[in-house]
């Protein structure tokens, strides 16, 4: 064994050891980014939910950007009140305000009132039912009642009605946006819980089609846009409303033959119009597919 080689090839290691280790102190001391200890208290007045309800991949991510006061403490909306005063007096800033959104649900649709043209026997998932041809429902974009979305909230805000509809609970509702990923249809969506003049239909069908699927389906005789023309706009066959023009009111739905749009009232729920037939089967719907 030469060891003169040796020893000559255990110095170059040292050295090349040595001058990698110096690189890295001294890389440590000129990139390190000093973050502020502030974050780690502020997210640990968060829920931890990580729902990103509040516009962030989650509640780490919302910490930083509350202490470098980019959004209020209010943004978060899954944290109640109190725990907002407590981030804003912890950071000094103002508690902000952010109206509540909840997940809307554009069908009304239940097996009560919307006929099937199939059954569907397999993995009981609307994603899964969804695959076959669409679903089973007669009203190709009506809800398939599998409870996707149910089993996706967190937070228990939607129940499944008898009739096979989802129903979200408003005060349980954080606008996390599970549901609207969770279902196949795009049937949910966030909206602000002000937003209560409600199209309950996503139907691109017309007239006596829609009503031999669903009796509660948009026909698109477009009364209620004649009724609000400042407010609602007709596309595709469905009234479509403007948010951003004028005040809200019950007006539009007056006049709906089917109670297709509809008012969402805080402490009634959904309210029709005098217009709308009274919906009085309880039990399922005969399908087609018998």
């Amino acid at each position: 064994m030469d060891i003169a080689a040796l020893l000559t090839s255990l110095a170059a290691v040292g050295a090349l050891a040595t001058v990698l280790a110096t690189l890295l102190v001294v890389a440590d001391r000129w990139l390190h980014v000093v973050e502020d200890p502030r974050i780690d208290n502020v997210e640990a007045m968060l829920p931890h939910t990580n729902c990103g309800a509040c516009g962030y991949p989650g509640c780490r991510a919302f910490a930083e950007v509350l202490v470098s006061g980019v959004e209020p403490p209010a943004k978060c909306s899954v944290s109640a009140p109190p725990d907002h005063a407590r981030i804003a007096a912890y950071l000094g800033v103002d508690v902000g305000v952010q109206e509540k959104r909840v997940a809307r649900l554009a069908c009304a649709g239940g097996n009560n009132v919307a006929r099937n043209r199939a059954h569907y026997q397999g993995h009981k998932s609307c994603a899964a039912a969804a695959l076959v041809a669409g679903g089973g429902k007669s009203c190709f974009w009506g809800c398939l009642g599998l409870a996707d979305c149910e089993v996706a909230c967190d937070f228990d805000a939607i129940e499944m009605s008898p009739s096979q509809l989802p129903v979200v609970d408003e005060d349980r509702c954080t606008a996390c946006g599970d549901c609207v990923q969770a279902c196949p249809k795009d049937l949910f969506s966030i909206h602000e819980v002000s937003h209560r003049l409600w199209v309950a239909c996503s139907s691109l069908a017309n007239g006596d089609e829609v009503l031999e699927e669903c009796e509660v389906g948009c026909t698109a005789c477009g009364r209620c846009a004649s009724d609000a023309p400042n407010l609602i706009e007709m596309k595709n066959g469905l009234p479509v409303v403007d948010y951003q023009k004028g005040s809200l009111s019950a007006d539009a739905t007056q006049r709906c033959p089917t109670g297709a749009i509809v008012w969402i009232d805080e402490t009634k729920g959904i309210v029709k119009g005098n217009a709308a037939k009274k919906v009085i089967r309880q039990g399922e719907m005969r399908d087609t597919a018998t």
